[in-house]
């Protein structure tokens, strides 16, 4: 495969291309492999990567490992409360947001339940669709006001955005400005001083999804399209970065690309992994059972499964459905539980009743859909970011099935005990499904518990809050960049 725009390339043109494009892939695929060499994510001890962590005190901007796995329970002193600028293209108003959204809205609404003084500059929604003033929450002791915009609702306009943030910020300046991915572009980032960034997902692991969905495209499916443009999109986006003052990594590995590829200097990347509200997942037996009964899962199904989120070709959804067809053939009483929406949901409807398709779901639903299911699968083709679908069902006491791909594998499914990894391709996750079929529900829900016990230790919406709050404050007063 060669990138070359030239019409007629000459032999030489062609030799270079080649070189230059496989020197690039042996750089896409070492880095994670070096990850995982570097940070061994199979333990002998299922509460080892919890429990087991090292432990460090220095400056926290030179650590290279998760904040989530550090203690901040200590409130921060009154007279050093925040003023924090949130820009994000949407808010979420509706049940089913975007895993950006979600992140958004629980991280500042933690932030601002701490005391901290919060302002989101985002765009309008379905139901706010021309300009408004800001507009408190619902609870009266919860210092967040969202400031969207005039125009189209959910269409985010910078320049609007940055005038509201400019009027409010000329009034009491910002402590400190946190941006969700480019919601604050890099052109006006240069000069944000006090900028927080958090990459929800990067250019470099963008283009290797992008080889992922190409290696599991049947016989009749279109070839892929747009590597070239990847490619430059990419080297943009190495160049660009570098005008953000700090970078928020949300899984292990894509902090070491951020150091080792993008060049980024060390004392500028952190990694604050991704957390759920607690008290939304938890394990709930009767809940579970009372939800296989509604939706008509028989009391004796040997293995259920479930999976949640888009389903969209890029999650995972034409491996899984090739996968379970094949798998349920050899397997009478299995089933499979399927919470979302998207162009696949109809296909799996087509497999029969074994398959149980929800459409999009509320909260409380996922809730109830967690606690009855036995082990919760995740088939992505996309190494970037970190599903929180996976977080929600190990808050819920669920092994896991997952891809395994670094940012998974080095943050989420650390340990052996917690689940199962499989390549994204059918016959690995046949293989790893027959696994799980023969360990039993006594065996799967002592993984369960393992999984419960570290996600509460990792992936709550508390850890995380903590963990950018003591970041936020080392931006405003180097003081607290020490820890402990």
């Amino acid at each position: 495969m060669a990138f070359s725009t030239t019409a007629y390339p000459t032999k030489h043109h062609f030799l270079h291309s080649n070189l230059a494009t496989i020197l690039f892939f042996v750089v896409l695929f070492t880095i994670p492999a070096l990850f995982l060499l570097r940070h061994p994510t199979t333990t002998t001890s299922c509460s080892s990567a919890a429990d087991h962590h090292p432990p460090w005190s220095g400056d926290l901007r030179a650590a290279d490992f998760s904040w989530n796995h550090l203690n901040f329970t200590l409130p921060p002193p009154p007279n050093l409360k925040l003023k924090i600028a949130v820009f994000s293209r949407k808010w979420p108003v509706a049940t089913a947001p975007g895993g950006m959204e979600r992140h958004a809205f629980t991280l500042h609404s933690a932030l601002a339940k701490r005391g901290h003084e919060v302002h989101v500059f985002t765009s309008p929604s379905r139901d706010q669709p021309f300009p408004s003033s800001s507009s408190s929450s619902s609870s009266p002791n919860v210092a967040l006001a969202v400031h969207s915009h005039a125009g189209e609702a959910f269409k985010f306009r910078f320049p609007k955005a940055w005038d509201l943030f400019q009027h409010e910020n000329h009034r009491s300046p910002f402590h400190v400005v946190h941006s969700e991915s480019v919601a604050l572009p890099h052109w006006k980032a240069r000069n944000v001083s006090n900028l927080v960034v958090t990459w929800h997902g990067i250019a470099y692991e963008s283009l290797q999804s992008s080889i992922y969905q190409a290696l599991a495209q049947r016989p009749n499916d279109p070839g892929p399209s747009g590597l070239n443009r990847s490619l430059h999109g990419l080297i943009d986006e190495m160049r660009f970065f570098h005008s953000y003052a700090h970078h928020v990594a949300i899984s292990d590995s894509c902090g070491e690309i951020l150091r080792d590829v993008y060049q980024i200097p060390r004392r500028r990347v952190h990694v604050i992994v991704n957390g759920v509200d607690e008290d939304s997942f938890g394990p709930d037996v009767q809940m579970g059972r009372e939800f296989r009964s509604t939706i008509g899962v028989p009391p004796n199904a040997s293995l259920v499964l479930g999976v949640a989120g888009r389903l969209v070709k890029d999650k995972g959804h034409p491996i899984l459905y090739d996968a379970f067809s094949e798998f349920m053939a050899s397997h009478r009483d299995v089933y499979l539980i399927v919470a979302g929406s998207g162009p696949w949901e109809q296909r799996y409807r087509e497999l029969g009743p074994r398959v149980v398709v929800l459409g999009s779901m509320g909260p409380l639903e996922l809730r109830a859909f967690y606690n009855a299911i036995d082990v919760f699968v995740n088939p992505t083709l996309r190494p970037q970011g970190l599903d929180l679908t996976l977080m929600e069902a190990m808050m819920s006491g669920k092994p896991v099935m997952a891809s395994r791909f670094p940012s998974i594998k080095g943050t989420v499914v650390v340990d052996d005990e917690f689940g199962f990894m499989f390549s994204p391709n059918v016959e690995s996750l046949v293989e790893a499904l027959e696994v799980v079929a023969g360990e039993g529900a006594e065996r799967l829900a002592e993984r369960g518990v393992a999984c419960r016990k570290y996600a509460a230790s990792m992936f709550t919406a508390t850890k995380m809050a903590l963990a950018y709050e003591r970041l936020f404050l080392c931006v405003k007063n180097q003081t607290f960049c020490i820890y402990p």
